[in-house]
């Protein structure tokens, strides 16, 4: 008897989930449901443009459908288009690997403002995401508040030339808005101190290779253990490069206190220095990368073949290939559910999602994915579709339809 495990979400916790599943139990009908038309989630939208390397593990993904049998269906929002429960009826298991859409509000004095903008707000801006909102107006003088790698991937694309983005997937839009943004300075503002940053030192010292900044890290404390050491280590080899007019500096040990409006935008953050002393730091824009929330609309909670995984599971936590462990215990877990009530009567699986409408399978996927290649200008890997509609005017055609 064929055991059917649905995975919502298919990005990469979903994916490295179904691999670790279908490798040690060949049998399995799993299917990928994502309420986007396209997989591989925070890949796709999430990692940094210019990070085409870290890309590359959607040809292992590839492999995924390709071969391991695994099954996509996209276009399919649980709760929307299937309700939950009748997910649970038709499948033996069920994964909740949705992942965290929303940022996470700061807490300041004076909010809300304009000219405040979350992290994952404006990177799906950058990236195309089809339902991101417009790319905001940062004005010459914007503010990064958050010491991890999100903050980082911000800070260098703002930092970077046009030419530095050769061999991205950074869309027409995205850069355009780069080349026009006018910023002159950048400043990274972080709670913890130097040694407690969560930057991976391999990111802060891409910093210096840059062409055009001047950077200055503000004088760290001694006394790090190992990883907080290597951490001081890259922030002092890029502290001093001086490649060009763009001004880059790094704070530390600044707990935020508020924001200062006028007219109705920010004009600058407020925080508190480590000896207690309060300090005004103007700014143009805050862009705010201090983690990500759900959105709500699916339980939190385990329960009889419910599961979670990924960032949905633990938190905004771990880089890609940590979710991979992760991913590989849950499967153990699930198969020794599975194997725990060997008489449990026949599901139907996918059945259940043949009432949704548009609904975009692999080979829609490779459709789309093939004319995002093929549509690449000369300096850059894909050009995304960036609406929902032209994906799926795309995915969806049938073979006949196609000219």
């Amino acid at each position: 008897m064929t055991r059917h495990v649905a995975i919502v979400g298919a990005g990469p916790s979903g994916c490295f989930l179904a691999q670790a599943l279908l490798k040690a139990r060949p049998d399995l009908a799993v299917d990928l449901i994502d309420r986007l038309p396209v997989p591989y989630g925070l890949v796709r939208y999430g990692v940094a443009a210019d990070h085409q390397g870290t890309k590359a593990i959607a040809r292992q993904f590839a492999r995924l459908f390709e071969r391991q049998g695994a099954r996509f269906h996209g276009n399919v929002e649980i709760g929307r288009d299937v309700p939950l429960a009748a997910l649970r009826e038709a499948y033996d298991a069920v994964v909740l690997a949705s992942g965290l859409s929303g940022d996470r509000t700061p807490d300041l004095a004076g909010l809300p403002l304009a000219g405040v903008h979350g992290a994952g707000a404006l990177t799906r801006a950058l990236y195309d995401h089809p339902d991101a909102g417009p790319l905001p107006d940062l004005g010459a003088h914007p503010l990064i508040l958050g010491n991890g790698n999100v903050a980082l991937d911000i800070l260098r694309l703002l930092a970077k030339t046009p030419d530095e983005l050769d061999g991205s997937d950074l869309g027409p839009r995205a850069t355009r808005w780069l080349a026009d943004s006018g910023i002159e300075t950048i400043t990274i503002v972080g709670r913890s101190p130097a040694a407690q940053a969560r930057f991976d030192p391999v990111m802060v010292r891409e910093l210096g290779a840059l062409q055009g900044v001047s950077i200055t890290v503000e004088a760290a404390p001694p006394g790090a253990d190992d990883a907080g050491e290597k951490v001081l280590a890259a922030l002092a080899q890029i502290d001093g490069t001086a490649t060009g007019p763009r001004r880059i500096a790094f704070r530390f040990g600044l707990t935020p206190t508020g924001v200062v409006g006028e007219g109705g935008r920010i004009v600058a953050l407020t925080v508190t220095r480590p000896d207690g002393v309060a300090e005004t730091l103007p700014c143009t824009a805050l862009v705010t990368a201090i983690g990500f929330r759900g959105d709500g609309t699916l339980p939190t909670d385990e329960g009889p073949g419910l599961y979670k995984a990924g960032w949905f599971a633990r938190g905004p936590r771990g880089t890609i290939p940590e979710n991979r462990a992760d991913a590989q215990a849950l499967a153990l877990r699930i198969l020794a559910d599975l194997d725990a009530d060997p008489d449990a009567p026949a599901k139907p699986g996918a059945a259940v999602l043949d009432r949704c409408r548009d609904r975009v399978d692999y080979d829609g996927w490779s459709r789309i994915d093939a004319a995002e290649l093929a549509a690449a200008p000369a300096n850059r890997c894909r050009q995304k579709l960036d609406t929902r509609a032209a994906m799926l005017a795309l995915a969806c055609r049938t073979e006949e339809t196609q000219p």
